[in-house]
C-alpha cells in the first residue's frame, strides 16, 4: 500500500507529539515519587506545574493531530503539514518549560500558546479551505 508525502509528514508530528506527551507524563510521575503525592498534587507547585504542563498538552495535541491526519487524508501538501505540526511543537514544548519554570507568566509559556493558537487557526483554516471540492 502507498502512503502519500502527507501521510508520512503526519506520522512523523504524531509520534513527535506523543513522545512529548510521554516525557511530559514521566515528569509528572518523577515529581509524585520525589514528593511522595499519589494522588493530586499534594500542595507542591513543582508537581502542580508538571501536571498542568501534561495536562495542557493532551488539552490541545489530540485534536490538532486529528487535524493533521484528516489534512493529509484531504490531500493537503506535506510541506504545510510538516509547517503546521512544527509550530505545534514548539509551541508545546515552549509552554511546557515555561510553565515547568514558573506558575506567573513567563515568556516561554505565552509565545508556546501563541504558537499553539497560530497552529490551531492555520490549521482549522487549512481544513476549511480543502473542504471545499
Amino acid at each position: 500500500m502507498y502512503a502519500s508525502a502527507s501521510a508520512h509528514a503526519a506520522a512523523l508530528w504524531a509520534g513527535l507529539h506523543l513522545f512529548l506527551l510521554l516525557i511530559l507524563s514521566v515528569l509528572v510521575t518523577r515529581q509524585r515519587r520525589k514528593h511522595k503525592v499519589a494522588i493530586g498534587d499534594g500542595g507542591v507547585p513543582e508537581l502542580e506545574r508538571a501536571i498542568r504542563a501534561f495536562g495542557n498538552a493532551t488539552e490541545y495535541v489530540p485534536a490538532a493531530l486529528i487535524g493533521l491526519a484528516v489534512l493529509a487524508l484531504a490531500g493537503a501538501p506535506a510541506l504545510l503539514i510538516h509547517l503546521l505540526g512544527l509550530l505545534l511543537f514548539l509551541g508545546r514544548i515552549l509552554h511546557a518549560l515555561g510553565l515547568s519554570r514558573s506558575a506567573e507568566a513567563t515568556l516561554p509559556r505565552a509565545a508556546g500558546v501563541l504558537a499553539t493558537w497560530v497552529a490551531y487557526i492555520a490549521a482549522a483554516a487549512a481544513l476549511l479551505f480543502y473542504a471545499i471540492p
